[in-house]
């Protein structure tokens, strides 16, 4: 590849269009690669009992050696876990609307979302839909596709990967300080399930990573505020190959 690589990994019940928004503005820079996870978009559905590990295995293919991984949501972390145990795939870490070492009051909002899946997945879709979108100004159309995304899941591997997405951050929490590539930490200022605090955890819990957050943003954040996305991203992979080093902050 003449540009580095860099990996788009999409969020819990949605598909690697997601990234469209950003993908033009990063094309220049970097080959983009935006697969799909396990049980997501094109690939089929998975078990109810989908692990974080298979979740990432099933990725890894698609990931060259080496490359800048970019993981939102759910798909933060799967980077998270392939840092820790594929570490010669990623060369810089971007953790974009990311969960963090939840608290009790935290796990247990999550674990209330999850059981309204449960039981009527047709309202769990409409509440993440005014959860991300409430207030915004992106187009009605970009609403109406993440929408139908998320209709078209099949249920129960929807709800083996929210299962993943509810609990795996307990997993990874005591691991996250071996975590030694650059990495960025970047949410919404108004994103209140991958909220600001849980991305200064993520600063606070790895050696070299730093913290930014966007005002005014929720949390479709590579969606709602594209080109504020795509410039912080380019910015911290050039100051990371060109000093190796990253200051926290």
């Amino acid at each position: 590849m003449d540009k580095p690589p860099l990996v788009l990994l999409h969020g819990v019940g949605l598909d690697r269009t997601m990234w469209e928004p950003v993908t033009a503005l990063l094309a220049d820079r970097f080959t983009v690669l935006a697969p799909d996870l396990p049980g997501h978009g094109a690939r089929p559905p998975v078990r109810g009992d989908i692990t974080l590990a298979e979740l990432a295995d099933g990725v890894a293919e698609h990931i060259p050696a080496g490359s800048h991984v970019v993981g939102f949501s759910l798909g933060a972390l799967v980077a998270q876990h392939l840092a820790l145990h594929r570490p010669e795939l990623t060369r810089t870490l971007t953790f974009a609307s990311s969960v963090c070492r939840r608290t009790p009051d935290e796990r247990a909002a999550v674990r209330a979302r999850l059981r309204t899946a449960e039981r009527d997945f047709a309202a769990s879709t409409e509440a993440s839909i005014e959860r991300w979108y409430a207030g915004t100004a992106v187009r009605r159309e970009t609403v109406e596709r993440t929408r139908a995304t998320l209709a078209a899941n099949d249920v129960g591997s929807f709800l083996g990967c929210y299962r993943v997405f509810a609990q795996a951050d307990a997993e990874l929490g005591p691991h996250l300080g071996d975590i030694t590539v650059p990495t960025l930490a970047v949410t919404g200022e108004d994103d209140p399930g991958s909220t600001p605090e849980m991305t200064h955890r993520l600063a606070a819990a790895l050696p070299d990573c730093r913290a930014v957050v966007v005002p005014g943003a929720r949390h479709m954040l590579p969606v709602e505020r594209p080109a504020a996305f795509a410039d912080t991203l380019t910015r911290f992979v050039e100051e990371s190959t060109a000093t190796g080093e990253i200051a926290h902050v």
